[in-house]
């Protein structure tokens, strides 16, 4: 039977019980995944991949393609094979699903040539598919579309909801969030099951231009993605009512099959959904872009003027910070920042005054913040820069984290870090930031100084693989380095030597400041010390670290304006760890602090310049 267009609905239908076969097939070979999962989204996949959707199957990450963000990403297998289907690889393969030197993993990640980030940590995919379709519209003007299935237990997620209402505000009508309302969760079935009309008062309340469909009629599927191209000025919700194995005679709809393989069950089931096909080899092909992505160059990012400061200028790093994003924003039309209302803090702003287009605010919404982020940069469009103040970035961990697995090129800068920022108190106070982003596989994390060592840190990370994190703080500190020194990642500075030196001090940001007065009341006590700025805190230049604690006799001292656990210290520790006859001492924030003077902060917690002179003597004490 033919539908409207010479759509073949009864292939459209063929396939999406083809994917469901294969779905099986897939999890029964690796005795684990989510085939129900994936049954209840058949007709979805089968309607979006070879109806709706433009893309290449030759080339599945080429710019002008449309975007697909599996938000659900348990439900991978079926994605697997909308690809296999579509003749990117032989539908065999999908047996080795989940297997050891198989890309094709339990949940999706960029390993795959068809994947752009990786999903599965729920709730995360549609303010990547925000950003993305943010860039398409604004930046690109391109007119692919951006596709993301979200599952109706994700749905509880808050950060979805950022993401809904960052969409609604931006006007992203070239974005279609596709709610799977298959009414079962994990462990019992979830909080709303098939209220639809309840899903469809809150998307329509927070601007979406909102469709309820049967998930599992196809030429009602049809209609619906057809009407979502036409919609202009808003994004499309499409809620979904769908069943949880749908297909499955014994088992649609049906509780505790959540992530169980069907075993001997499938073989019965298999047999069932082809005898429902009129077809065992639907014949469908992807459709063609529409048009070409424009082409842009993202690399040999430079400051538009090298920096410009007197040794001795009190100059804030997160005003450095600022000034330099948009002098790299001069040079390059596709750096962008963004920022979580924080932009005259963050200094943010400097980019937007100059190039307002190139701004993009995503309010206090931190989760989303990163996540867009991460859907900016993907297929390498932008080079996004997104800051907001340290402490907070703590509350995106996970969207921070699946950024390493998706293989992300983001930059993130928080500010007001440590107890420097003074009377604001401990809920503002990045403390722990370093520890978290020390523990991200992919990160870069730069600690700059000073100005002129803030902006070539700016000028590193646009130009640096992975994540970058740039920690920037509150007070205002000397401009120590020349305008003309050269900085590279991993390489730490010596900023005060001399050849009697006893006893090395490490620090960075206020603490390096500090060091530095202490090292002039140790030698006016006749003791001499040398004060190394390690610049990035990951890599740590290690080779560095050991060479001067060797030189002064083994004695080490950090400081730092960051809990003990996961800092700059034990950044130093772990380096020193095998080596004999060296002693470090380390200072830092022992306990939640307060509210009160920047200084008398520093002092409180045993880092200011007397406190380091003190411990630094005690260490050679001893």
């Amino acid at each position: 039977m033919k539908g409207d267009k010479n759509v073949d609905i009864q292939a459209l239908k063929d396939m999406a019980n083809k994917l469901r076969i294969d779905s099986i097939v897939a999890t029964n070979a690796s005795k684990s995944g989510h085939p129900t999962s994936c049954a209840s989204m058949a007709e979805i996949m089968s309607v979006l991949f070879f109806h709706t959707m433009r893309y290449k199957v030759s080339a599945p990450r080429d710019p002008s393609a449309d975007r697909f963000i599996l938000s659900k990403g348990h439900a991978a297998p079926i994605l697997y094979a909308a690809w296999a289907e579509a003749g990117l690889f032989p539908v065999s393969e999908l047996s080795n699903l989940r297997k050891l030197d198989s890309d094709l993993e339990g949940h999706p990640t960029p390993r795959l040539s068809f994947v752009d980030v990786g999903t599965g940590s729920l709730g995360q995919g549609l303010a990547v598919a925000a950003g993305m379709a943010y860039v398409g519209k604004y930046f690109d003007q391109a007119p692919y579309r951006v596709y993301c299935l979200v599952g109706d237990g994700e749905a509880a997620e808050g950060s979805v909801w950022e993401s809904l209402h960052f969409a609604s505000h931006y006007k992203l009508d070239n974005l279609v969030v596709i709610f799977d309302v298959n009414r079962l969760g994990q462990s019992e079935p979830t909080s709303l099951q098939h209220q639809m009309e309840v899903y469809a008062a809150r998307l329509k309340a927070f601007g979406l231009h909102t469709m309820v469909v049967d998930g599992h009629d196809v030429s009602e599927l049809v209609k619906a993605f057809d009407e979502a191209a036409a919609v202009s000025g808003t994004p499309t919700a499409l809620l979904a009512k769908t069943y949880k194995g749908r297909g499955f005679p014994g088992i649609e709809d049906k509780d505790n099959w959540h992530g169980k393989a069907l075993g001997a069950e499938g073989d019965k089931i298999i047999k069932h959904l082809q005898s429902q096909m009129k077809s065992q080899a639907p014949q469908l092909k992807a459709r063609a872009p529409l048009a070409e992505a424009p082409r842009v160059h993202l690399a040999d990012v430079s400051l538009s003027a090298p920096p410009n400061y007197k040794k001795g200028d009190l100059i804030a790093t997160r005003l450095a910070y600022g000034t330099a994003l948009k002098k790299i924003a001069d040079t390059n039309m596709r750096v962008i920042a963004l920022d979580g209302d924080t932009k005259n803090s963050t200094f943010s702003d400097k980019l937007r005054n100059a190039y307002p287009e190139r701004y993009i605010e995503c309010f206090i919404a931190e989760q989303n913040l990163v996540g867009v982020a991460t859907g900016a940069a993907c297929r390498d469009r932008v080079i996004a820069f997104a800051s907001t103040f340290a402490a907070f970035f703590t509350r995106a961990f996970d969207q921070i984290r699946m950024g390493a697995i998706s293989q992300s090129n983001i930059n993130l800068a928080g500010s007001h870090c440590g107890v420097s920022i003074g009377e604001d108190g401990p809920s503002q106070m990045g403390l722990e930031d370093l520890a978290l982003f020390r523990t991200i596989p992919t990160a870069t994390v730069f600690y700059p100084s000073d100005a002129v060592s803030t902006e070539r840190a700016v000028e590193l990370a646009a130009n640096t693989r992975g994540i970058c994190y740039l920690r920037t703080s509150r007070p205002n500190t000397p401009v120590i380095y020349n305008n003309d020194e050269v900085f590279k990642v991993g390489q730490a500075k010596v900023v005060r030597q001399s050849s009697s030196d006893r006893v090395l001090l490490i620090g960075a940001g206020v603490t390096l400041h500090e060091a530095l007065t202490a090292a002039t009341t140790l030698h006016q006590q006749g003791v001499e010390a040398r004060v190394l700025d390690p610049f990035t805190v990951k890599p740590l230049d290690k080779a560095a670290v050991l060479q001067h604690a060797r030189a002064v006799g083994g004695r080490v001292l950090v400081v730092e304006d960051h809990y003990q656990a996961g800092g700059v210290g034990e950044a130093v520790l772990s380096a020193l760890a095998l080596e004999r006859d060296v002693v470090v001492k380390h200072l830092f924030v022992s306990g939640v602090p307060r509210s009160g003077p920047p200084a008398a902060l520093l002092d409180m917690f045993a880092i200011s310049a007397p406190h380091i002179a003190a411990a630094a003597k005690s260490l050679l004490d001893a």
